[in-house]
């Protein structure tokens, strides 16, 4: 075994490690500390509940609605990539998503997929959006997957899928370039950033897909993906544990 296969299942080790110890700890909420009842994990339902959307919210820019429509009348022209959050990354939850992207932290992870999970089923009863065939993490560069041990996007997804009963597809999506972080760029380095930076396997033959990321806040890295779908005319939209609208939407 090479060094880099050896680095990846050390960080792989260490992920099923915080699994088993965090399962062999109390069951603590991790926003208020407070011991969580079973069923319920990693988040307390207070916690949860306040952290989650209170009022119907726009797909295209995430502004509040008095009715759930795919779009605000800002949104309606350009009808904007659809993006399905339970939460804003801004309301109490956010800190508890970067941890688990970070630092691996997963006890927050199965209320936050299954929040996510009701909002879609609800969002399909309605009609807003249409169901897809299969659901594509957004993929990691080989290096920044064995820096961290694995791809949160994947987590969800496959958790995801096993809720709602639709095929991950892990390899349909690959990063060919690993960029610098987003975090502090203007919008135009952000796609400067990422132009070229992800391609779709030939012969893709789903019309209807969901790209699954943690956390969307500009969108540049699902619009930049959601080219390659929408050239070969494959209806694409982005399912996510939480959204960062902008700040002049929050105060609203």
């Amino acid at each position: 075994m090479d060094r880099t296969h050896l680095h990846l299942s050390r960080r792989q080790w260490l992920v099923q490690l915080r699994r088993l110890l965090a399962a062999s700890l109390p069951n603590r909420c991790m926003i208020c500390h407070q011991r969580v009842v079973l069923p319920q994990r990693g988040i307390c339902l207070t916690c949860l509940d306040a952290g989650l959307y209170s009022s119907p919210t726009c797909l295209g820019c995430g502004r509040a609605m008095p009715q759930q429509t795919a779009y605000c009348g800002g949104c309606m022209t350009g009808q904007p990539l659809k993006v399905v959050a339970p939460a804003s990354y801004h309301q109490g939850l956010g800190e508890t998503v970067a941890a688990i992207k970070y630092q691996g932290q997963l006890a927050g992870l199965t209320p936050l997929v299954q929040a996510l999970a009701r909002r879609i089923r609800l969002l399909a009863e309605a009609e807003v959006i249409s169901l897809p065939q299969v659901l594509l993490p957004v993929p990691l560069h080989p290096r920044r997957l064995r820096e961290r041990g694995f791809n949160q996007a994947f987590v969800i997804a496959s958790e995801l899928g096993r809720a709602l009963e639709l095929p991950v597809l892990p390899d349909v999506l690959e990063r060919l370039s690993d960029t610098p972080p987003q975090a502090g760029l203007t919008g135009k380095q952000r796609r400067r950033n990422l132009a070229g930076a992800f391609s779709l396997i030939e012969g893709f033959d789903h019309q209807r897909v969901a790209l699954i990321d943690d956390v969307v806040t500009t969108g540049t890295t699902a619009k930049e993906i959601a080219k390659l779908f929408e050239a070969r005319y494959i209806q694409v939209q982005v399912w996510c544990l939480a959204r960062a609208e902008a700040p002049q939407l929050m105060e609203q």
